[in-house]
């Protein structure tokens, strides 16, 4: 058992692999934070919580204990109205309009194993002994409002997963207002704030500043998690870099409109609280009634911003992520998407699949346009029906010739959608978002289906499984491209409108967990333009997501740089484009291209049949390697060694578990004159073992290659790059 409890004290202990969380009853009612750090041994955690009397503007609710204000105490879940200023974990309005609730321990309840959330993604365990789980009951005595705030501790991740399950146990109803996942109150505020922010094309770019005081944060409006925000921030201690310090990371396993915010007060303590955004969000529970945040992982590391993310990495990866692709190396593929857009017929389809397979790869995947009456952008979403223009006889007869070649066939998808010129928005024009006597904004010429419906999930999820039963299609690319406006369902009563983008997400998962589980030899891959929903709610589902929609390899060093602080790279999908690159139109070589794609879930988005022989031999080459170091990628410890948004340069390595082999890779931007000879030193290896370089069959020690380096090689023109790879001897 990793969770201790010391009753007289009124301690519970939350002990993993390398590091504690300490929880105190003040007063036998109201959970305390008190600690969250390395590793405490547990007779060490009784008295850590010091309190003083606080000026009158911190009011006491107690005339015997004047040390005691909600304003200055650590609160695990903290509510507003009885004294506590600062940002509140939940808030609910009572039937006679009021907002104040005091929720008060009741019980607790200690346990192994971890449970599952109902309708909720999250991180799950395979065996009890994985992880222990405190669950602490708060009710409110006036209200009949409980709460019962959960701790699933991972151990050898150094996680904790935190939910809440709210319960209306009273008489009357009453209407939750803000539900949190997490809130940590921290001691002090010498920290730096991490987040990853951007825009479409432009995804997770890092941000790290000094916290402030007063509020700051990151958050979505916009019914995803967007390319905007993500939903995740660090905290890191002021000397915390890449592989020293102290870090903590907060990480919402959530898909749609989400809080994280920061708040540094008065005491110079910190507060950070994460969940569901309560802006435009409200959930009424009557009689009875339970409602179940998402799951908020946080994540301690001692080993600075690489030590949270590898840990992130292991447990999303085999913990997150599910089915038969979790633990299975990913086909290497080619989109047809950049290479014909909406214009293509079976033929061009067929040769480009044909050079494909003569080039080594894997998976042949059908973009948009090959439904309906998709010519453009501008109709037929939601008409998931074959376009016998382009394909007379039928998506089974492409299919076919597809797979004759030994080749795999995947299928684009965009189900959540629905074009106004389409077959279903004229059969059920009510069936998208929309407020009545608004107009209904459009976004790329579509409009966004009503998913908190049930009757509009069972349509959508039949006609998706009626098209993948109809052919041996083994993956399928899920976009969603447009934000939500006129958020409203013709469905929901008045009081309960403002639930609608949770019961869309609610839907959506539903289908998801259909699908996927109907479909289990089918590799889903998540989109959203890009990465508008790289999140950890669509890796439950998809163990893979489409990075971004700007695949210039010059880009996506920052783009995958920053994802990486998260996310593993067997989740990042990663494609060679053609050159001049469609979103920036820059010229890079085919094979920086090729080693920017390499560090992700490796493909083509080309027109293969444009090649050049010399370039089609590159391809060729370029595929074999893959193949040769996929394992490497997928399921490897990763290292960030140079940052692109400090310099000119990026580099990174992936090694083995066991420290036996390593892909070594760097990137030089700009080109420089009379440049200086540059040493790159790796990370992650034996340092007693002896390593074979594959590229010159020289012999490097572990030691010398992490502490002395190599030598980085001349390299003439802007956008270079080199891959090394190396073997334990």
């Amino acid at each position: 058992m990793s969770i201790f409890f010391h009753e007289e004290q009124g301690v519970f202990h939350l002990q993993s692999d390398h590091s504690s969380y300490v929880i105190q009853l003040v007063r036998g009612l109201y959970p305390a934070h008190v600690y969250w750090g390395p590793k405490l041994r547990d007779s060490q955690v009784e008295g850590l919580l010091t309190r003083r009397e606080r000026a009158s503007f911190s009011p006491s609710p107690f005339r015997d204990d004047a040390s005691f204000s909600f304003d200055s105490l650590p609160q695990e879940y903290p509510g507003y109205g009885s004294g506590d200023f600062r940002q509140p974990a939940y808030q609910v309005q009572l039937p006679n309009g009021t907002t104040v609730a005091e929720v008060e321990y009741e019980s607790h309840r200690i346990y192994g194993g971890k449970p599952k959330l109902e309708g909720l993604p999250a991180v799950y365990t395979e065996q009890d002994d994985e992880a222990d789980t405190l669950e602490l009951r708060l009710v409110d005595r006036v209200s009949g409002l409980s709460v019962t705030v959960s701790y699933s501790v991972i151990k050898s991740y150094d996680a904790i997963a935190r939910s809440v399950l709210f319960r209306n146990e009273g008489a009357m109803p009453m209407t939750l207002l803000r539900a949190m996942s997490a809130s940590v109150d921290f001691s002090h505020n010498r920290f730096d704030l991490l987040h990853l922010h951007g825009a479409w094309a432009r995804e997770r770019h890092v941000e790290r500043r000094r916290l402030s005081p007063g509020m700051q944060g990151v958050e979505s409006r916009r019914g995803t998690s967007s390319h905007n925000h993500n939903p995740f921030l660090a905290l890191l201690a002021d000397d915390a870099g890449e592989e020293h310090g102290e870090v903590y990371g907060f990480s919402l396993v959530y898909s749609g409109s989400f809080a994280a915010q920061v708040e540094v007060d008065q005491y110079e303590t910190t507060r950070v609280v994460m969940g569901l955004n309560p802006f435009d969000f409200s959930w009424l529970l009557e009689p009875g009634q339970a409602f179940q945040t998402p799951e908020a992982v946080m994540v301690f590391s001692a080993e600075g911003l690489g030590g949270m993310s590898r840990r992130y990495h292991k447990l999303y990866r085999t913990r997150l992520c599910r089915g038969a692709f979790r633990d299975a190396v990913r086909p290497v593929l080619v989109n047809n998407w950049e290479a014909t857009y909406f214009n293509f017929n079976a033929e061009k389809i067929e040769q480009i699949a044909k050079e494909g397979r003569n080039l080594g790869i894997e998976l042949f995947v059908l973009d948009d346009g090959w439904f309906g009456k998709r010519n453009d952008d501008t109709t037929s979403l939601g008409d998931w029906v074959v376009d016998r223009n382009k394909l007379p006889d039928g998506l089974e007869d492409l299919v076919q010739r597809v797979t004759d070649l030994n080749l795999q066939f995947g299928l684009w998808f965009e189900p959540e959608m629905v074009s106004p010129d389409s077959d279903l928005y004229r059969l059920h024009p009510d069936w998208c978002l929309h407020v009545p006597d608004r107009r209904r904004t459009e976004g790329r010429r579509q409009l966004i289906l009503d998913f908190s419906r049930e009757e509009v999930c069972d349509a959508v999820a039949g006609m998706v499984r009626d098209i993948l039963k109809s052919a041996p299609i083994t993956y399928v690319k899920w976009d969603m491209n447009r934000n939500m406006t006129e958020i409203g369902s013709a469905a929901l009563p008045p009081e309960r409108q403002r639930e609608t983008a949770h019961r869309y997400m609610l839907g959506l998962y539903r289908v998801l967990e259909q699908l996927t589980s109907e479909f289990p030899h089918i590799l889903f891959e998540s989109c959203s333009g890009g990465g508008g929903r790289f999140d950890p709610g669509m890796l439950y589902y998809m163990p893979q997501t489409w990075t971004s929609d700007n695949s210039d390899a010059v880009s996506r060093l920052k783009i995958q740089y920053g994802t990486s602080l998260v996310y593993p790279l067997s989740s990042m999908g990663a494609h060679v484009s053609a050159v001049p690159n469609h979103q920036v139109h820059r010229h890079t070589s085919l094979r920086t291209r090729g080693h920017a794609a390499m560090s992700g879930n490796f493909g083509y988005e080309l027109d293969l049949t444009a090649f050049t022989e010399d370039e089609k031999n590159e391809v060729r080459e370029q595929v074999k390697l893959y193949k040769e170091i996929r394992h490497l990628v997928q399921f490897g410890d990763f290292y960030r060694l140079r940052n692109p948004f400090e310099g000119n340069e990026a580099a990174w390595t992936v090694v083995s578990e066991d420290r036996s082999e390593a892909v070594l890779y760097y990137f030089r931007i700009l080109s420089e004159a009379n440049e200086p000879i540059r040493y790159l030193r790796t990370r992650g290896l034996d340092p007693d073992a002896e390593y074979r370089c594959l590229e010159d069959g020289a012999v490097y020690g572990g030691d010398r290659l992490m502490h002395a380096g190599l030598a980085i090689p001349p390299m003439h023109g802007d956008f270079q790059s080199f891959l090394w790879r190396f073997k334990r001897v």
